[in-house]
């Protein structure tokens, strides 16, 4: 059939479609057959819209995809997609009507091959710490006055200027010493990790700052390797990390006993600043120098209106009050020895009059008498005479002694008389 006959009136045709309504069923089977899918390509023509949306292009060698990020989506991206960056999409496709073309909705997306990265990092982070080399009991203090600042970077970077230029600033009498390191590339770790260890070997430094200027995610990967963290991790230098810019960070960051955001950074925690210093502590001189001229002015003011004649009156008070203390403590002692004295000597009469009470004399001098037996008229004694207490002890005939308070008298009983007859 020729071109012509297919717009005869005599060719059947069906009822026609619209342009949106083409448009749509394309859309609807697109997002059906496609709603989840990632991709991987080169970023072009970004450019953000005043509604916060993101318009862009991926393409690769042969092809080009139109896309579009919403602001919503665009707000979780750690970095910010830039033309000839290569990246990695999320999304679903679907068809912009008002231009008849398709395109992806972007709803997450990520530089390619940084996703792989980060994991990689992520999961080495985890076994560190399960291995106790990021633990914060094993940071030691930075000293604040270190002598020699030992540097492991790159020779001939920004990095080591800045440190160079930071420390003699604050410090002018701190020694460097420049360790020369590969900071990037295969055999980067491997070097990091040698200086770092030779420096321990060598004691060569106070403190250690190991790091090297900004970059990508690629180039920072030594400081992130598992020869340079447990270097650091064992390091009895205390290390200060100082890799890349302050948002840049690596696994050293952990392991080192300081984190500095910048190489600059490190230089200013490394070494104290001296000028600061010392206006401190003149500061600090000025207050004392004034508080103490304050505390003399004031007692040469106290000084100034005491006259010869009121220390006199001041000394003579304090001379009364002395010798009046005195006074008092001598009557307290004087009254306390008199009335001891006249206890002792009131318990001296007491017992003087208890030792006369129980003197055998005094009781015979008041009418009693002491009765003695000869022992040979007793048996079963070898004393010379007998002390008799009871009638019960003579029988009539027995001789006996009887001793007065004056003289004594020999006597023979004639007849007893025992308690029962007492009253005869």
């Amino acid at each position: 059939m020729q071109r012509d006959d297919l717009f005869s009136e005599s060719t059947p045709f069906e009822k026609p479609l619209t342009i949106s309504q083409i448009t749509s069923l394309i859309r609807d089977d697109l997002e059906r057959r496609f709603p989840d899918i990632v991709v991987e390509g080169e970023i072009s023509n970004c450019k953000a819209a005043a509604s916060g949306h993101l318009y862009f292009s991926l393409k690769d060698e042969e092809a080009v995809l139109q896309a579009v990020m919403f602001r919503r989506d665009l707000l979780s991206l750690s970095f910010v997609p830039k033309d000839g960056m290569k990246v990695t999409a999320r999304g679903g496709i679907s068809v912009y009507p008002g231009r008849g073309q398709y395109q992806l909705i972007a709803r997450s997306m990520r530089e390619a091959g940084i996703g792989d990265i980060l994991a990689m990092l992520e999961e080495r982070k985890r076994r560190f710490t399960r291995e106790g080399l990021f633990d914060a009991k094993r940071k030691r203090p930075i000293p604040r006055f270190p002598c020699r600042i030992a540097v492991v970077t790159s020779p001939r970077g920004a990095a080591v200027r800045d440190i160079i230029r930071v420390a003699t600033r604050r410090n002018p009498g701190v020694s460097i010493l420049v360790l020369p390191a590969l900071v990037q590339g295969e055999e980067a770790a491997a070097s990091i990790a040698a200086r770092i260890r030779q420096a321990n070997a060598w004691k060569l430094a106070d403190v250690l700052i190991v790091g090297r200027g900004g970059g990508s995610i690629e180039d920072l990967l030594p400081f992130s390797d598992e020869l340079v963290v447990r270097a650091i991790a064992t390091s009895e230098i205390p290390v200060i990390s100082a890799v890349g810019h302050e948002t840049d960070w690596a696994l050293s960051d952990f392991a080192a006993d300081l984190r500095a955001p910048t190489p600059s950074a490190a230089a200013e925690l490394a070494c104290s600043d001296r000028a600061l210093i010392y206006r401190e502590i003149s500061h600090f001189s000025a207050i004392i120098a004034q508080s103490m001229n304050h505390a003399i002015a004031r007692e040469r003011q106290r000084l100034a209106s005491l006259s010869p004649r009121v220390m006199e009156d001041l000394l003579i008070r304090r001379h009364l009050e002395l010798s009046q203390r005195f006074d008092t403590a001598l009557d307290r002692l004087t009254t306390s020895l008199r009335e001891t004295l006249e206890r002792s000597r009131t318990r001296l009469v007491i017992a003087e009059k208890s030792i006369e009470l129980s003197n055998p004399r005094e009781i015979m001098k008041r009418g009693f008498s002491v009765v003695r037996v000869r022992p040979a008229a007793m048996t079963g004694t070898t004393e010379k005479y007998k002390i008799i207490r009871s009638a019960e002890e003579l029988h009539p005939g027995v001789g006996i002694r009887i001793s007065f308070y004056q003289g004594e008298a020999d006597a023979t009983v004639e007849q007893l008389r025992h308690s029962e007859n007492r009253s005869e």
